[in-house]
């Protein structure tokens, strides 16, 4: 995915700082909005994998610090509840405004109740996810506990989340106590989904049973097994981004679903690896793809290697091939299935060979036909399957032209 900073002002003239993630080279299908959990900010390493998910069904999704957060401005003394979901109706008013209005409001944790209350107050909110959301605001008290009666006492006290101090107002609290939360639940206008691990020691899973009883269907519920509170696990991050995308596709208005052409911004294969390790994301004619390579060379094995790619696109070519002359000439070729290995040879093992200096990439395949062919039949198509082009093009003469873009 590519990712583009972004700022915009709240309701209260403050800058707030965020980051939208798009797909690499495609125009998004639809457009998401994701609120952070409590001091949390916009950068949780959760939230990078959840994007990818969504950027890989071409969904973009924009995520921001609230205000007195990370890169934002204000004083979060001066914030509240009620502040949060106001800079989420500043956020989606920007987004509307710059881009495309939101149609899926996602929120994790104190962010899950913010989007909770925000999406009655939004127009064109087609569907809601909540990650390991409390069902009341107020449920955020338990960790200051120990302060709450300073609180009430000065009127503020600095307290320590996450082993980071923040600054705590008595209105806070009392914005806390007059959230409305079972009657705004109700009047829940989009598809829900609540994702919760039944382990979750900072929001018990009775919070999700709450929220789930409350809200009226169309709504799911999605247990995350031993996931804890921030999905600290990548696997569990990415599980839950895969999960949300796949389910919110089913409710939201996409673009290439009514009618309107999927734009290819640039009509090629588009790739992207990031600094770390080597998983790569793809886009190929519009479709999302992933690479990697195993963990003995350094990698996550969340995808097939290059070579891999490339013995897939042989055999496909093969057996795309052989179908296509099969049902040219009305033979009974039921399916047809290729196994590939790859390795590098010495090229004086290679009998064929001019070349007998160095080491040669060597393929193996194996053709398996299935129907019934008689032995003239099979015999052709075996033949059939050395002409596919992609075969040709591994023993053709290839020219790479690579160019630095500006």
């Amino acid at each position: 995915m590519k990712t583009r900073r972004v700022e915009f002002t709240n309701s209260r003239g403050e800058t707030l700082s965020g980051r939208l993630d798009l797909p690499e080279d495609e125009r998004p299908r639809a457009y998401a909005l994701f609120a952070h959990c409590f001091t949390c900010g916009k950068n949780l390493k959760a939230i990078n994998h959840i994007g990818r998910a969504l950027t890989a069904e071409k969904l973009a999704i924009l995520r921001f610090d609230f205000s007195g957060i990370g890169e934002s401005e204000g004083d979060f003394s001066q914030t509240d509840f009620s502040s949060n979901v106001e800079d989420l109706l500043s956020a989606v008013a920007w987004l509307t405004q710059e881009y495309e209005a939101p149609q899926l409001l996602i929120g994790h944790s104190f962010g899950g109740a913010a989007v909770l209350q925000a999406a009655q107050r939004i127009s064109g909110i087609k569907a809601v996810a909540t990650i390991a959301a409390p069902y009341d605001p107020n449920h955020i008290r338990h960790l200051f506990s120990d302060k709450l009666e300073d609180i009430e006492v000065h009127g503020e006290a600095e307290v320590s989340v996450a082993g980071r101090k923040f600054n705590i107002a008595r209105t806070f609290l009392d914005d806390l106590e007059a959230q409305q939360v079972e009657q705004g639940l109700s009047q829940l206008k989009a598809a829900l989904l609540v994702l919760h691990s039944p382990v979750d020691k900072v929001v018990g899973i009775e919070n999700a049973a709450q929220i789930y009883r409350a809200a009226k269907h169309p709504k799911s519920f999605l247990g995350l097994d031993t996931a804890d509170h921030l999905l600290s696990h990548q696997d569990d991050a990415r599980y839950a981004g895969r999960m949300i995308a796949t389910w919110a596709c089913r409710y939201l208005h996409l673009a290439d679903e009514y009618g309107i052409d999927a734009e290819v911004i640039d009509n090629r294969v588009t790739v992207r690896t990031g600094k770390e390790g080597f998983y790569t994301e793809l886009f190929a004619n519009g479709h999302p793809l992933v690479a990697d390579e195993p963990t003995a060379y350094g990698g996550t094995d969340l995808g097939p290697s290059p070579y891999e790619y490339l013995l897939s696109a042989l055999g496909a070519c093969t057996t795309m091939t052989v179908q296509m002359y099969a049902r040219r000439k009305k033979w009974p070729l039921e399916s047809a299935v290729v196994r590939l290995k790859h390795e590098k040879i010495h090229a004086e093992d290679c009998q064929s060979c001019a070349e007998k200096e160095g080491k040669i990439d060597r393929f193996e395949r194996e053709i398996e036909l299935q129907g019934e062919l008689s032995a003239d039949q099979r015999q052709r198509l075996l033949e059939i399957a050395e002409r596919c082009p992609v075969h040709r093009t591994l023993h053709a003469t290839v020219e790479v032209v690579t160019q630095l873009k500006a």
